[in-house]
């Protein structure tokens, strides 16, 4: 089992002794085991290479499968491969890939193809393969690499069955669903609640002011990354505009700012607090910038609860998030418990022991609203782990039915919060959330997300229609500036706490620190308001139906999508326009609450249209 405890960048050693260097007898060989391995480590090289703000999810690991079987057959010669000959040779292969030699050898040669392919700089493709390896190695050999999936990709379901990613159901209760009742306005001079929603910290320990923020690393502006060539600026004191996150000290500017923004009544934090440096991290790393940054939230937040959701770089390898069946070393239970202790003084035992479980949990911070936090790396199309078994992880979403049908019967509202946004989840998972999200539209009164580092939402619809706007997922702002943003934060207006309160969203605010100024000469960070939303997009709430007409809005009016792209970057948008088929990429992802679901654009993408919006499609700056 791998020793995730370690840095990273040198060869962990294992309790079974040191490596041995001979070849076993019968194994197939390196090039063969290397050459079929490479392929599971290379999407997550992919990752690293920053990208721009994006209008739509990328495919991930998964959408590769679709023809990989002929280009198996072609590159191996396997076209005359029988069902007994395949099966034989991919137990073989199992075999030989629970020798540590063997992954020595995969390692060695996905090392070598990752720099001859100039995919990341040479320590860094040393470093990743290193870190992945071990878990990548493991995965594939339960899951891609066994007889029965293999052969049966490959020679059809005569010879095994491929079951890897296939469509799924969880099952709902049989009480009929309630009439539509769209929630009524609260009265004047009713409570609202201010709720402070913190997302993407990305905190970076090594961070350096002055060093280049245009390295050739995935991550600059820190310890390693060399000083700026003599034409450009080094990276700021507070920050940079670049492929950088943050220093501790603008985390710590911005929680000791928070007075005018405030006061809060509760606090949703959403994850992502390590920072993308993910080819060199230890569970050591992780935990330190866990408990670091705990700390720094209860030091200025004080007596205010706290509620917090899982995000994808809380562990290393990032995205791996093994199911609870996973067991020993390679789970996750040394995260899981890390987080139990350390959120402890804001959750209950009720709480605490199913994030000990699954890394999700279910608590009512007031009475008449319930709140649901999700462990949205159990949808992550990216965690490898899924390979062995994408059906509903952890039995998370049939636990969510059952928390949402317990509000129901009880007359309560539900708060949703959670890390990556599910228009961005694998399709079953994403089909069955968007499901069930419609049968409790009534019961369902807020969700709450990040990951994308940018400004938006995404809108559900009726099932039978796609037409009737339901529910509204919001996808606040991260307070990194990864990739070239403005940190900043979100605080929404609810309808508050009060007999009969609906709990929806009344509007929202938000707030940045303006680099530019920040970083001047003498100058003093000073965070402020940009905009709050109703006002600045003339809505008439901040229900489901006032967004969706606001896509439609911006469809045909340019200077009010100018405005949206601004805020969508924080204030510092990307210097290139954005033309037609990125406007209406980005509008399209308003509307995609669930993903691979291109009828949900139809009304606003004319059929002609669709090949350059899919050409605009981007990976998550995550």
């Amino acid at each position: 089992m791998p020793r995730h405890g370690v840095t990273p960048s040198r060869r962990r050693p294992r309790s079974g002794g040191e490596r041995r260097s001979d070849r076993s007898c019968g194994v197939p060989g390196p090039g063969t085991l290397g050459m079929a391995l490479t392929l599971a480590l290379f999407p997550s090289l992919a990752l690293w290479t920053p990208a721009a703000a994006h209008p739509l999810p990328a495919q991930g690991y998964f959408a590769s499968f679709s023809g990989l079987a002929p280009q198996v057959r072609d590159t191996f010669g396997w076209r005359n491969l029988t069902c007994p000959v395949c099966k034989s040779l991919f137990t073989i292969l199992d075999f030989g890939l629970q020798k540590e030699n063997n992954v020595i050898r995969v390692g060695s040669l996905a090392t070598k193809l990752c720099q001859l392919l100039k995919i990341a700089p040479p320590a860094v493709c040393q470093s990743a393969i290193q870190l992945f390896e071990d878990d990548m190695v493991e995965v594939w050999r339960r899951s891609v690499l066994s007889p029965s999936e293999a052969c049966g990709l490959l020679l059809g379901s005569t010879c095994g069955h491929w079951d890897i990613f296939s469509s799924w159901n969880i099952s709902l209760p049989a009480v009929p669903k309630p009439a539509p009742q769209p929630p009524k306005p609260p009265a004047p001079g009713a409570p609202v609640s201010r709720v402070l929603f913190l997302t993407d910290l990305h905190w970076d320990r090594d961070y350096l002011e002055g060093t280049d923020p245009d390295c050739e690393d995935p991550l600059c502006c820190r310890r390693g990354s060399g000083p700026p060539p003599p034409s450009r600026p080094g990276a700021g004191y507070w920050g940079e505009y670049s492929k950088c996150d943050l220093p501790l000290r603008t985390l710590e500017s911005l929680l000791s700012g928070l007075g005018p923004a405030g006061p809060f009544d509760m606090v949703y934090w959403t994850g992502d607090i390590p920072a993308h440096n993910v080819w060199h991290q230890s569970r050591q790393d992780q935990l330190q910038a866990l408990t670091t940054v705990t700390a720094l939230v209860k030091k200025y937040l004080g007596p205010v609860p706290v509620y917090p959701a899982v995000g994808n770089h809380e562990s290393t390898p990032v995205n791996g998030f093994p199911p609870p069946f996973i067991e020993g070393n390679q789970s996750s239970r040394w995260l899981y418990e890390a987080m139990a202790k350390a959120w402890e003084p804001w959750l209950p035992a009720e709480a605490l022991h199913t994030l000990r479980i699954g890394g999700f949990y279910a608590l009512s911070p007031s009475p008449g609203l319930r709140l649901i936090s999700l462990n949205m790396n159990f949808c992550s199309r990216e965690n490898f782990w899924l390979l062995i078994n994408s059906t509903d992880p952890a039995g998370q979403l049939q636990w969510l039915v059952g928390e949402l049908q317990a509000a129901e019967d009880r007359g309560d509202k539900v708060h949703i919060i959670g890390h990556i946004p599910p228009g961005h989840c694998l399709k079953s998972w994403s089909w069955n959330y968007y499901r069930i999200v419609a049968r409790y539209e009534n019961t369902l009164a807020g969700q709450f997300f990040g990951h994308t580092h940018v400004d938006e939402f995404e809108i559900f619809y009726d099932e039978e229609t796609l037409s009737r706007p339901l529910s509204v997922a919001f996808l606040a702002p991260s307070a990194t500036t990864y990739i070239s943003l403005n940190p900043g934060y979100r605080v929404y207006l609810i309808d508050g706490n009060y007999p009969g309160s609906s709990h929806v969203v009344l509007d929202h605010e938000t707030y940045i620190l303006n680099l530019t100024q920040a970083n001047e000469p003498g100058a003093t960070p000073r965070w402020h308001l940009l905009y709050r939303a109703l006002e600045t997009y003339g809505l008439p709430n901040a229900l489901p139906a006032a967004w969706n007409d606001l896509v439609y809005r911006m469809r045909g009016d340019t200077q009010l999508f100018q405005t949206f792209w601004f805020l969508y970057h924080k204030g510092h948008p990307p210097s290139e326009p954005c033309g037609t088929p990125c406007r209406l990429a980005t509008l399209c992802a308003q509307l995609s609450a669930r993903s691979d679901s291109p009828a949900l654009c139809r009304h606003l993408v004319p059929d002609a249209s669709i090949a350059d919006v899919q050409s605009h499609q981007r990976r998550p700056l995550c």
